[in-house]
């Protein structure tokens, strides 16, 4: 049983030398993607904020600001590419004080590439219903499973551009290791507002007549990533929003604010990026490595079975065949007390030789004349 067994062992061991690279180089590919359907609520806050109430035309300050992001995968909007994962972004701003009226609501449509997250132009893309903008980078997600220190395009929803997430070293954030990138967003027209704001609240003096503005932001956006996962644990965004005439004479602060993750989201994120970290490590190491060592131990087991495995015991050869074609049958064993045959036989022509109790009776002695036994002797 020993070389079979070994056989069986050598067979099953080169199935797992074979299985542990195809999980690591296409299994994982297939399995480590973006969702399509994803969805998160993630909030972000900030207190001591300084920002412009149009319903009542007064600027208010020391005013804790809450922004709220709903996260929505559309998972039918990639026209049956499930390359492209497309996610909705919803995010609505108030004032704590008055938290039934929104002092601002940002919404963007993103598509990007599941396995890279770099940003794609497809399935509806806008921001702000904008649909002629054109996306490139990265948006909300860094490269899956390996983040490194280097700088990465990313794109702007506010500002409709490309500007670049530069490395700015490392933080603990909820007790996990993430890099921090910062990205410089400097002061840029981002659109005309429809209204006319006064001249005095423009800086412009009592009597001067309303202006049409047009509306400018500048921002300092740091972002905590864990690096196993390409997942953003915490987002941190110092906004400075200001209205400004077209001949720059006249300009008011519309917004300035610190806002930040609240800590509850902080550690929603880092579980989320613990438990893709899991199945990331499982898919390209925990697998593939265990499967390449299992396939070795097996093979070693197997080689050594096969090759000391007793060899078989060699078959008697078939009988010889008589001139006829019959074969031949062995002479059959003597049976007990029988006489066998002597050299002598053998020598004069093998007929066996009669022992004393196979020799013929005495004969008797003739009688008398004219007896029975004289005339038969």
């Amino acid at each position: 049983m020993r070389r079979p067994v070994g056989m069986a062992l050598i067979g099953l061991g080169a199935f797992f030398l074979t299985l542990g690279p195809l999980v690591r180089f296409y299994v994982a590919d297939k399995v480590l993607v973006a969702p399509l359907n994803r969805y998160a609520v993630t909030r972000l806050e900030a207190r001591n904020a300084t920002y412009f109430d149009t319903s009542t035309l007064k600027t208010r300050t020391g005013a804790t600001l809450l922004a709220t992001n709903t996260l929505r995968g559309d998972v039918r909007a990639n026209n049956g590419n499930d390359d492209i994962a497309v996610w909705d972004s919803t995010t609505n701003i108030v004032d704590t004080a008055a938290p039934d009226k929104p002092i601002q609501i940002q919404g963007y449509r993103m598509a990007f590439d599941r396995r890279t997250s770099e940003l794609v132009n497809c399935c509806g893309v806008n921001v702000d219903g904008d649909s002629g903008v054109r996306m490139s980078g990265y948006g909300l997600l860094f490269p899956l499973g390996r983040v490194e220190k280097v700088d990465y395009p990313f794109f702007d929803m506010t500002t409709k551009q490309l500007a670049p997430m530069r490395y700015d070293g490392e933080d603990t954030v909820q007790g996990m290791t993430a890099y921090r990138f910062v990205q410089q967003i400097p002061n840029t027209r981002t659109s005309s507002l429809d209204v006319e704001i006064p001249g005095d609240l423009l800086g412009l003096g009592r009597n001067s007549p309303p202006q049409k503005v047009d509306r400018y932001t500048q921002a300092t956006n740091t972002v905590w990533v864990d690096p196993r996962t390409g997942i953003p644990v915490r987002h941190r965004q110092n906004i400075y929003s200001t209205v400004q005439t077209p001949d720059g004479r006249g300009r008011m602060v519309t917004a300035q604010a610190d806002l930040t993750t609240i800590e509850r989201d902080q550690q929603s994120l880092v579980d989320l990026a613990d438990a893709n970290a899991l199945k990331i490590s499982i898919f390209r190491g925990y697998l593939p490595f265990g499967s390449l060592a299992a396939g070795l131990v097996l093979l070693v087991i197997g080689g050594r079975l096969a090759l000391t495995a007793a060899p078989r015991r060699p078959t008697a050869p078939p009988p010889p065949r008589r001139p006829d074609g019959r074969f031949k049958t062995a002479p059959a064993a003597p049976r007990p007390g029988a006489a066998t045959p002597s050299a002598g036989d053998a020598a004069s022509g093998g007929a066996p030789s009669r022992g004393p109790a196979a020799q013929d009776p005495p004969r008797r002695p003739p009688g008398p004349p004219g007896s029975y036994a004289a005339r038969h002797g």
